[in-house]
């Protein structure tokens, strides 16, 4: 089987933010939070596997599916502002920091005296390539490409580093070490993303072109989140091996990589460079392709070449922004601020619809949840509505 969507999703995850949850719970709290990716990956995958079911099987889009569903044309307004608030401001918010994040990666391989602004800007050019082709298939390759370097780079960090085996099984017995809590909320939130959603739903459509696909994009989903939570393991395993109990300063996986360098030498700087590189790159184009997708489902555009157009405008304008804002250096606090309320918000909404929609017989036909499905689908819903309201509460905190 070749894997397909669910590496999108995985790609789109584990980005910088992802990667410095994981390199900074490592360095704190050794493998104590190792439960809380375990939880966060087969979370995602409870939710992914109806997105990619709702795609593959019913052949809808996330986003198509929501405006199907609401009766009131209000309703249908107020969801699809929510969503371009969420998505469109937040991803241009963000895709500063993935585009940094790419670069703090180049930067480790190519000294510290390397043009970052010029890093910034040939990151942006590449992503923009991809996102202007518009092509499906180009998208998936690409991304299954840059997960591979990830995932083999951040793998190698891990056998450079000797993790105890023992001391990582202890780490799957939930518990919470002092100081903890913000950070295993971190690394739970940081994986479930209301965005993948959507991604995941229009990825599945554009992968299989029949509901006769619906086993292989189910098995597809376990298999490439499955691996996306290993390599978020890895990560945490790399900094608790080598960094745990230490006292040095962590708050990046470039502030890693330096920390490794006198004890493992130059080669575990590259190693984690690449990997911080490969993590950076693959959200730069997730994040505005899974926008693109979204609106241009919630447009009332039913011309396929002005849907393409929607697409390409869509996603070139977050790549555009969070270019601008990379470069010139900004600190989008208020933006980044009311995205998070979008986003508290809309992450509880969406699993909940989702849950709903996989539970509509006139929507989902032979492919409507089980009750099992739905039990695990419900728990997950129940974390997101803390994760949504933690992320809320916090913004307003800052906003105060």
């Amino acid at each position: 089987m070749r894997l397909g969507p669910g590496v999108i999703v995985a790609a789109a995850f584990i980005g910088p933010g992802t990667v410095t949850a994981c390199t900074v719970a490592g360095a704190n709290f050794g493998f104590a939070l190792v439960w809380a990716l375990v939880f966060a990956t087969v979370s995602t995958i409870i939710l992914q596997d109806m997105a990619a079911r709702l795609g593959a099987g019913a052949r809808r889009g996330l986003g198509e599916a929501l405006m199907l569903a609401i009766p009131f044309r209000p309703g249908k307004w107020a969801v699809a502002g929510l969503v371009l608030v969420a998505l469109a401001l937040g991803n241009s918010a963000y895709q500063a920091g993935n585009l940094s994040g790419g670069a703090l990666g180049l930067s480790a391989l190519l000294g510290e005296d390397s043009p970052r602004q010029w890093i910034i800007a040939i990151l942006a050019w590449l992503s923009g390539l991809v996102i202007l082709s518009g092509r499906y298939k180009l998208i998936e390759r690409v991304l299954m490409g840059l997960v591979a370097i990830m995932a083999a780079a951040f793998v190698v960090s891990a056998m450079l580093t000797r993790p105890d085996l023992g001391a990582m099984a202890s780490g799957l017995v939930p518990s919470v070490p002092d100081g903890g809590l913000l950070t295993a909320v971190a690394l739970i939130g940081t994986t479930i993303v209301p965005y993948n959603l959507f991604l995941h739903a229009a990825a599945a459509r554009e992968r299989w072109p029949t509901e006769a696909g619906v086993g292989a994009a189910r098995l597809d989903t376990g298999l490439s989140i499955g691996l996306g939570g290993i390599v978020s393991i890895m990560i945490l395993a790399t900094a608790a091996s080598a960094l745990f109990g230490l006292g040095v300063p962590i708050e990046s996986a470039a502030d890693m990589a330096g920390a490794l360098e006198p004890t493992l030498g130059s080669s575990a700087q590259v190693v984690v460079g690449i990997g911080l590189f490969a993590a950076g790159l693959t959200s730069a184009i997730t994040a505005p392709v899974a926008t693109a997708y979204a609106l241009t489902e919630l447009s009332p555009v039913e011309d396929a070449g002005r849907r393409m157009l929607v697409f390409r405008v869509v996603g070139l304008s977050v790549l555009a922004i969070g270019t601008a804002i990379a470069l010139l250096g900004f600190r989008p606090v208020d933006v980044i601020v009311v995205a998070q309320v979008a986003n508290g918000i809309l992450l509880p909404v969406i699993a909940g619809f989702l849950l709903v929609v996989m539970n509509t017989p006139k929507i989902m036909g032979a492919h409507v949840n089980g009750l099992g499905s739905n039990l695990a689908g419900a728990a997950v819903v129940l974390v997101t509505l803390g994760l949504g309201g933690r992320l809320v509460l916090r913004a307003l905190g800052v906003m105060a």
